[in-house]
């Protein structure tokens, strides 16, 4: 597997991705699936979503992973974060640092904050306080997971084009060539404004406070519910052994050309905020198989 840093890119290793994972209901992305594991289960996570948002239920103290899979036939960048952090060098995370770069096809699980080429950091859900971001001055993005993917840069050779022949003199015109060439700039300039369409107008002051209140109303049902207990966090975990090395990467441009952000917290918290319906608003969890009869019995007869 491969990483970047700046123009370098560590690569860690990864495993053959099958078409068949992207058809995982809990893979989010189209350039690339993106799941989270516990590790301690060996569960992929479901995808809760809600008010337009990705969400996962982490289970406190347990580790997890986020794997990436390349659904694409190109080499991709991954630039990773958790809880507002880039994983991969400990900064406050932006699009522009680096990150991880897989190949056609592949597949690899992150597991950790990287130390080095061989080691990492367990990732680990543990309570707010005690994650890293916080630990580190730096909560008000404890949370949320977040992948930013880039295409890969194609390198084409340049192509020479002969310009056709043009006469000195234009049989339009009187004048020599070229000695209208001014006005019609100015024109197509002049008309390039005019066709400009005009700037969209800012949105109202209440069409703000609108939108704000309706992707806040999460945030304030949490805070007003009495069972809401304290969020997770990703801790930094024991030392594990995960190998990488370096490669160049040139983006083919430079904002994302696709960004996945993902939400956790613990399944009471998420309960508590709505997005998890609980089992007991149902009455009894439903059981797959609640009885077995052996074979299938005759319907009740008719009665006339």
């Amino acid at each position: 597997m491969l990483l970047q840093k700046s123009l370098f890119t560590a690569v860690v290793a990864a495993t053959a991705f099958a078409a068949t994972a992207s058809m995982d209901a809990s893979a989010i992305g189209r350039l690339a699936d993106v799941t989270v594991t516990d590790r301690s289960s060996g569960q992929t996570l479901p995808v809760y979503f809600a008010k337009g948002e990705y969400w996962v239920a982490g289970t406190p103290g347990a580790k997890y992973s986020v794997s990436v899979a390349n659904a694409s036939g190109a080499r991709i960048l991954a630039v990773m974060s958790v809880d507002g952090v880039n994983v991969l060098n400990g900064e406050t995370a932006g699009i522009e640092q680096s990150g991880y770069v897989f190949n056609a096809y592949q597949r690899y699980d992150v597991n950790g904050w990287r130390k080095s080429n061989s080691e990492v950091a367990a990732f680990e859900f543990v309570a707010s306080p005690a994650s890293y971001a916080e630990r580190t001055g730096r909560p008000a993005n404890v949370g949320v997971i977040g992948v930013a993917l880039f295409k890969e840069r194609v390198y084409q050779p340049p192509v020479s084009v002969t310009p056709p022949y043009r006469p000195y003199y234009d049989n339009r015109k009187s004048a020599p060539y070229g000695a209208n060439d001014g006005a019609a700039d100015s024109a197509a300039a002049t008309g390039s404004a005019q066709s400009r369409p005009a700037p969209a107008a800012p949105a109202s002051a209440a069409a703000a406070q609108s939108q704000a209140g309706e992707y806040g109303g999460l945030a304030k049902r949490a805070e007003a519910a009495p069972e809401m207990r304290e969020k997770l966090g990703t801790g930094h975990g024991e030392r594990e052994y995960s190998q990488v090395s370096n490669t160049a990467f040139n983006r083919a441009q430079s904002s994302p050309n696709e960004t996945i952000s993902i939400r956790y917290d613990s399944r009471e918290n998420l309960v508590s905020m709505g997005i998890i319906q609980p089992y007991d608003s149902w009455g009894v969890k439903p059981r797959p198989f609640p009885n077995s009869l052996g074979f299938v019995p005759d319907p009740p007869r008719y009665w006339r």
